[in-house]
This record gives structure tokens, sequence and C-alpha cells, in this order.
């Protein structure tokens, strides 16, 4: 194909783009993988035809979609469908179709309309389905419907007036993704849009919702057949653009309904889209919440790094940006790294002098995930001292004023020199590195308890696999942590694994040097030394808990087990103790 006169930009359609693009050998279109392997499936058959049988290119008006004799044989080749139904081929001419045209034509709905609904409405219509879009303000639906208008040759988005307009527009089984703000919003959306829907109806939940409201939902939409799915995204405003991880939890059918939809905008890595079914009503929320507390550890080792580099090794923040830019072609890959070096050598724009990160008061946020976490981890009898050491220190930073005057009063050590040498840089560099295992090992025994104790059947595996690209805590290490989880699916502790357990030790002496040297300048290492500390005590083969069970038993007559016999036992360990009566009865329900 080629068009007779000017660019190709005018043409409506993405694989007629993408054909002439490679035809002439413009290789940078292809910004993602799993665009370019599309491209790939679309154009080698045609190619070849090409070909084998010597065929001449039609040339074809500007501004026209090109011969219809195209859909037919790229279908057959590729299984590759035109969108029809938003616009069509007529004299030469392309043409879209009205709002009102589109009734009941619709393959998906969007409802929620801030950075984060706009960019993933228009990230599954840049893959060729239909989108509708609502929100309780119109202007809105106006801007989104004009952000797809101005994408090269537009794309299949409308907007809607309302929540019945917006669901009429829908095909059935309806399939809608509600992106508003957790709680109250949700209810309320929930109410204003199933009045219009059906039994098989599907409503996703795209945001950052705690698993048991998602539970709930689903159970009062139940009686009207209504299909709910709590899904967790990851990847902030630009991976809900250009692809984000998805974590769908909710019934199976509603599932494989959206599949085809949500494997073609997730993010794309080795190994498939970073989507899958995750499980039951509830376990795609959780998913997600405990993505969320790695992220919080994560973001905290990096913070402790940085606090160290900045005030032990007293380098400034090139140097810093340096590191972290070098640290990020290794094992330390990831997206939290990468962004790190970015930050640190950021000169300010509003003054002109030094850095951004110099200005920035530090006092740290946050939007109740880390702290959902750390509930569920305590429910689940899980020890999770990275993620809950990294939300103590979020709380800690937001009393500001309260640790300004504390530094008046409270005294750290006296002066301690710095350390200016390669070989603590390099230590740190392995320090994060087992923390940062020992982050996943800790989020992932979470996600584990919580799923053999609700009977959700997650696959760690395959949960692992959803984070290895578009979200925030991506990074070449999960590679290494599918691999084990793959090997042994009933692994207890990532740790544990043999590869895993072999690099651990290669970090620990480099680990405990740099929690030391925290020590020893007064710099707090919740996560950094925190880790440490679950990696000590769950290598302790003999631990100090007999003495703490030895008390319970003393104060309230806990009882305890013994080490040469079976069952539970209390001691009368003074004159004033006195015989507890039935132990089995006494210890029921204990866990």
């Amino acid at each position: 194909f080629s068009h007779s006169n000017g660019s190709s930009d005018s043409n409506p359609d993405a694989y007629t783009r993408l054909l002439l693009d490679v035809l002439r050998g413009r290789s940078a279109t292809f910004v993602r993988e799993d665009e370019l392997r599309r491209s790939w499936e679309i154009f080698t058959p045609l190619l070849h035809k090409i070909e084998r049988e010597n065929i001449r290119p039609v040339i074809y008006k500007r501004g026209t979609r090109g011969p219809p004799a195209a859909d037919d044989f790229i279908t057959e080749k590729t299984g590759y469908i035109r969108n029809k139904d938003y616009v069509f081929f007529s004299d030469g001419d392309v043409k879209r179709k009205s709002n009102n045209d589109a009734y009941g034509q619709v393959d998906i709905g969007v409802y929620g309309l801030s950075v984060m609904g706009q960019n993933f409405a228009l990230n599954i219509a840049s893959h060729g389905f239909d989108v509708c879009v609502g929100n309780r303000s119109p202007s809105k639906v106006d801007a989104t419907v004009k952000r797809a208008e101005s994408e090269v040759g537009g794309l299949p988005l409308i907007g809607s007036s309302g929540p019945e307009d917006f669901v009429k527009k829908l095909k059935r089984p309806r399939k809608i993704i509600i992106l508003v703000q957790a709680g109250k919003p949700v209810d309320e959306t929930i109410k204003a849009l199933s009045k219009y829907l059906e039994k098989g109806d599907i409503i996703v939940d795209g945001g950052n919702e705690w698993y048991p409201n998602t539970i709930r939902r689903s159970k009062e939409l139940e009686p009207k057949g209504i299909l709910f799915v709590g899904m967790g995204i990851s990847g902030g405003e630009e991976g809900a653009r250009m692809g984000p991880s998805l974590m769908p939890g909710g019934p199976k059918e509603a599932y494989n309904e959206l599949e085809k939809i949500l494997t073609s905008c997730a993010a794309q890595v080795r190994g498939g889209p970073c989507v899958g079914y995750v499980g039951p009503i509830g376990s795609g929320n959780f998913v997600k919440m405990v993505h969320n507390g790695i992220e919080y550890a994560d973001m905290q080792l990096i913070a402790e790094i940085y606090d160290i580099l900045k005030n032990v090794v007293t380098l400034g923040n090139d140097e810093m940006s340096d590191i972290f830019a070098e640290w990020n072609k290794g094992k330390l890959e990831s997206y939290l790294i990468e962004i790190t070096a970015s930050i640190l050598s950021k000169k300010d724009d509003i003054t002109g002098k030094g850095h951004v990160i110099d200005y920035i008061l530090d006092k740290a946020g946050s939007k109740g995930t880390g702290k959902w976490t750390v509930q569920e981890a305590a429910q689940v009898s899980v020890a999770a001292p990275a993620i809950s050491g990294a939300l103590d220190a979020r709380y800690i930073s937001s009393r500001k004023e309260e640790r300004v005057h504390a530094s008046t009063i409270l005294k750290g050590p006296e002066e301690v020199p710095a350390i200016h040498n390669e070989e603590l840089i390099e230590d740190i560099g392995r320090a994060l590195y087992a923390a940062k295992i020992c982050s996943y090992a800790q989020g992932l025994a979470v996600v584990k308890s919580a799923s053999d104790e609700k009977d959700w059947g997650i696959n760690i595996a395959s949960c692992v696999h959803l984070w290895k690209g578009g979200c925030i805590i991506r990074a070449s290490l999960l590679d290494r942590i599918q691999e084990a989880f793959t090997n042994n699916p009933d692994l207890p502790n990532l740790m544990v694994d043999p590869t895993i357990a072999t690099e651990l030790e290669a970090c620990i002496d480099s680990w405990r040097n740099v929690v030391i040297a925290c020590t020893n300048h007064g710099i707090p290492c919740p996560a950094l030394g925190g880790s440490l500390n679950y990696y000590d005590s769950y290598r302790t083969a003999s631990s100090p808990a007999n003495l703490t069970q030895a008390q319970r038993d003393f104060f309230g007559g806990h009882t305890y087990e013994r080490t040469d016999l079976e069952g539970p036992h209390h001691s009368t360990w003074t004159s004033a103790h006195k015989d507890i009566g039935n132990i089995k009865e006494r210890t029921k329900g204990n866990r």
C-alpha cells in the first residue's frame, strides 16, 4: 500500500499505519513490545503474499482507509478485525458514527475520568476496542473525547450524557470499569449504574479498595445477577495509558468475558501480559494491597540508603544519582531505582539554585494500603517488619514539628567521622539488594497465608508475574522470585529457595556492616534493620520464645508446649499459683 500524496498520518486505522511505517523502514515507530509483536503478526503474511505472487501496490486516495479487500485478507491471515462499528468505508470516505448509532454496540465502558480513568480508557481504545466513557461531571467526558479525537487517526471512544445513556451504549453482557475514589464514591457509582444493568452484566472496580468492601459489594449485587470484580491497577498515570499491571479477582466467568480486553491493554513482558485471573472475589484487591505494602518497604529502603550515602558517606546529589543509575544497570534494576537516579539529579527550576530534592519537606503521606497490609499481616500471623517499619517511618515523618523540637533535647552519637570509601558503597548496594529480597519475602508470605486461610488458591508464581511490568515495584529481581515459586509452588518462604539463599549469603556481611554504620551514626533504618532481623529470626532454630511463653504461663496460665512431651502444659510456678483445671478447655482457640 502507499499514499498517492502525503503522509500516512491521515489514515485512521492503526494496522495500515503500521504497515506503511514498516514498509518505509520506520522501526522507531514501535515503542512497546506488544505493539511490535502485534504489528509483525499483521504484516508478515502480507509481505510474504506480496513476494510470492508479485503483487503490485495499490494507490489509494489520501484521507481514505484503503481498499476494503485489504480488510478481508488481513482478517483471514491474522485474525485482526477492523472496528466497523466506529468508522466505516463509504464511497472512499471515512465517517464516524454518531453517539446514538452506538447504542448496544460499544465493547466496554469506563466510568470515572480522573487522569487514571482517562488514560486507561484511551489505552483500551488504542488497542482497537470501542470504549464509552462516563463521569459525574460532563466536562471530563468532553475532555476525554477530545483527547481521543486528537490521537493520530482518532480512537474509537465516545462519551455519554449520564448513567442510563452510558449503559445503553454497551454490548451485552455489559462490561464496565469504574475508576473513582475508594469508599462511598464507589457505592454511589454502583448504585447509579446498577439500576440500568441486568443479569450477567459485569462491574469492575479498579480503585485501591479494601478487599472486605469488595466482598460486600459482590454480595449486594448477587440478587440482581450482576457479576462484580475487584481489580487492582498499578503503574500510575503513565502505566494506565501505556500498559499497567492488572490484578483482577472475582467470578471466573466475568474474567473470561474481560480477558481479551485486559490482556491487550496490560503491560507486556517476556512471558506474556501482566494480567491474569488472581482468584475469587477479594483476592485481586488483596494482592494489590500487598503490592502497595511491598512498595512502601521498597521506597523506605531506598530512602534509608539515600540517608546513608548523604550523611555517612557525605556524597552530593549528583554523585548519589550516578550511583543509583549504575545500580540500575545490574541486579538492583527496577523502576524505583531508576526514578531515584532521575529525582536526585533534577535541578530546581523555581530558584535556579541547587536540586529540587533539597527543597522538599520531609513529611511523607500515605493513603491507607500500607496500613491495611500491616493489619492483614497481623491477621494471618505473618511478620512483615520491613512493611511495618516503612509505615512507622511515614508516621514519624509526619510529626515534623515534634521532631524538630526533640532534636534539641534528645542526643545522638557524638561526632562520628564520615566514611569515604568504595568498599562501603559496594556494601550499601549489596545490603539494599538483600533487604529488597526480604521485603518481597514478607509480602508474598502474607499473600500465601491469606490465600491458604481463605481458600483463594492464589498461584504465587503467577502473582509475581503480574508485577514484572507496568507497576511501581517492577524489578529484574522478580524473574528470580518467579522462578523460585515456579520450581517449588509450596515454598514456605522465598528466602529458603536455594538460589535466593545463596544470594542472601553473599550479601550478609555487607548488610550487617551497613546496619552497624547506621547505628554508629544514629541513622534510623527500620526497613534495612527490620529485614535483617527478619532474616536472622527466620534462620534461628532455637529462639528465646521459650522464656516468653513461660512468662505468659506464669502471669496468665496460658500454658506452654514441651520439647519432650506432647500436648499443653502448665506449671505451678510459686505457692501462689493454683491448678488451672482442664488445660485443653483453657487452650481452645489458640493460634
